[in-house]
């Protein structure tokens, strides 16, 4: 399994916990059997898109394909937090420093 499966994985069950719902009652809303619901939460096997469209729009979320580029900013946005972390792009100069130029 590679990263990427036991990360979207670990996603799904989250969010299937965070609404509330048992693998029976995602199967019923659904439509894909509970024992492949098990399966993708172990990362036992890839999704068909059409099976992982369903489910995420099930729990609420939504798929998207981003530029690899961009991904910096989409990880920025949905993780505010992790921005103050990180160093300013830019740098407002001090009156010391103004005058020494």
């Amino acid at each position: 399994m590679t990263y990427s499966i036991q990360e979207m994985a670990a996603t799904i069950k989250a969010a299937r916990k965070k609404k509330g719902l048992s693998q029976r009652a995602l199967s019923a809303k659904t439509g894909v059997p509970q024992s492949h619901i098990s399966k993708i939460e172990n990362g036992m096997v890839d999704l068909q898109v059409s099976s992982l469209i369903e489910i995420a729009r099930t729990l609420d979320l939504e798929l998207v394909l981003v530029p690899r580029g961009l991904m910096p900013a989409v990880q920025a946005l949905q993780n505010p937090s992790q921005m103050s972390k990180s160093l300013p792009i830019y740098r407002l100069v001090d009156e010391e420093e103004d005058n020494d130029v």
